[in-house]
């Protein structure tokens, strides 16, 4: 995919820019779409940050 098809505000992983929903693999969200880790690089819009320090859906 070019960068241009992939979600601004996130580094890591190309999130797709037009999706309902991401949560991150292997927690409780219901989706539509999951994603690994990744870095938060713009406005957070899907809540994937959930300790606010730059990087969601760490590996715990």
């Amino acid at each position: 995919m070019e960068s241009s098809e992939c979600d601004p505000s996130y580094s890591g992983a190309c999130l797709d820019p037009y999706s309902s929903d991401y949560d991150c693999e292997g927690g409780s969200g219901d989706g539509p779409d999951y994603t690994g880790p990744v870095a938060v690089v713009g406005d957070d819009h899907y809540g994937l940050d959930s300790d606010s320090d730059g990087y969601a859906c760490e590996l715990s």
